[in-house]
């Protein structure tokens, strides 16, 4: 009787140096991808936009197709109002990622919203989801009449950057265009509280063309939009990466036209 446990013992214990030994290999591996990347990379090395958009591939080893992002540093105190800086942008390629949008209309505009691409549409029913905890969506679009409903839900919706604004164009009556043009690559973004900007700008698939493309694009926007009381240089670093991989140092006027 006492053979059982025994066995069932050692097996543990082979289950789980097995497990810890797959781990150590997939550390190592991971360890080796980042160590070349790094490699090419370089030390304090900065690129040209368009090296960046194509070594940025090279060095991303995921087996999904990751996000390319960019983060630009920016020379404003986002703690004066002044010196803030939130815009939107339409990306000639798009991000890449499938954005989920749900239309809060009125019953005239259901069709407009369905039509133009809303996954969801509707109202007061999902007026009661959101109460009740639901936020699976990435943006929502609405009409300046149902403002007035989504005002006690802002506690929940602003954090999770999802309350409409009609400076982002997502508070509008011209409903299936705002869903058509945030379908096709328009996002919102803003200065975080360490002056830096951060959006996606495609994929890893992306040609690099495209990534150079959409990156100029986001730049140009955030240099139109400088603030009259910042002061000294604007623009102070920029940095191209995908999911995971180490970020690539670009010089910023190779990202400007």
């Amino acid at each position: 009787m006492l053979v059982l446990p025994v066995v069932w013992g050692l097996l543990s214990q082979v289950i789980l140096h097995l497990i810890k030994h797959l781990k150590l290999i997939k550390m190592a591996r991971i360890t080796k991808n980042r160590k070349l990347a790094l490699e090419k990379i370089g030390q304090d090395k900065i690129f040209t936009l368009e090296a960046a958009s194509k070594l940025v591939k090279e060095i991303t080893s995921t087996k999904f197709d990751a996000s390319v992002d960019i983060d630009v540093r920016l020379g404003v105190d986002p703690r004066k109002a002044n010196q803030m800086v939130r815009g939107v942008v339409s990306l000639p390629h798009g991000t890449g990622k499938e954005v989920r949008v749900l239309a809060l209309v009125t019953p005239d505009k259901v069709q407009e919203a369905t039509e133009a691409g809303a996954d969801y549409v509707g109202l007061d029913d999902y007026l009661e989801k959101i109460k009740g905890g639901w936020a699976d969506v990435d943006v929502i679009i609405t009409m300046p009449p149902i403002m007035g409903k989504l005002g006690p839900l802002g506690r929940f919706l602003g954090p999770r950057g999802l309350m409409p604004n009609p400076k982002s164009g997502t508070v509008t009556m011209e409903v299936g265009k705002a869903v058509k043009e945030i379908k096709q690559g328009k996002i919102d973004f803003k200065v975080d509280k360490y002056g830096i900007v951060h959006t996606s700008v495609g994929k890893v698939s992306f040609e690099p063309e495209k990534i150079v493309d959409n990156a100029k694009e986001f730049v140009n926007t955030i240099v139109k939009l400088k603030p009259t009381a910042a002061k000294g240089t604007y623009i102070k670093s920029i940095y191209l990466s995908s999911t995971m991989s180490p970020g690539i140092q670009v010089d910023p006027k190779s990202a400007q036209d």
